[in-house]
């Protein structure tokens, strides 16, 4: 098994499961991207390294990083003189996932917003709870937004 990279095998199987569950992503894909993250050097890690440090074939591995790479999780490019394609974590992928989770806080608050626009209509009941809870949505995005200005 050939690693051009070091890992810590306790870091990397908590990342696997962190990642496969916050990503939703199938376990060989959480694999390929928790190793991605010990690539501190950023020198890249081939196709052909995942399928030997990983003993996956060819296919799996292929389906694994093209969905991570349609995820926006991870990105490619090959040098200059080789064609291989090296792989690397998207470090723009965090400002992209909160950018996602502003989206949908805001179709939430539009959603919310359109309920309450309709309930008026039945009755005149107020409901402090969802007040409360969409000044929650509104601040967390305020929070988020000035967050990732600063990215």
């Amino acid at each position: 098994m050939h690693k051009s990279i070091e890992i810590n095998e306790k870091i990397f199987q908590d990342a696997v499961k962190f990642y496969g569950t916050v990503f939703n992503i199938p376990p060989l894909a959480s694999k390929i991207y928790s190793y991605l993250l010990f690539d501190y050097e950023k020198v890249g890690i081939t196709f052909d390294e995942f399928v030997d440090v990983f003993a996956a074939s060819k296919s799996s591995v292929s389906t694994s990083i093209s969905l991570l790479l349609n995820a926006e999780l991870i990105i490619d490019h090959n040098k200059m003189d080789e064609r291989k394609r090296y792989f690397f974590i998207n470090e723009e992928y965090k400002k992209i996932r909160f950018e996602k989770i502003v989206q949908k806080m805001r179709d939430e608050l539009k959603l919310l917003d359109d309920l309450n626009n309709f309930k008026k209509v039945r009755d005149n009941g107020y409901n402090e709870r969802t007040d409360a809870y969409i000044a929650l949505l509104n601040k967390n995005i305020m929070n988020i937004e000035e967050s990732l200005n600063k990215l």
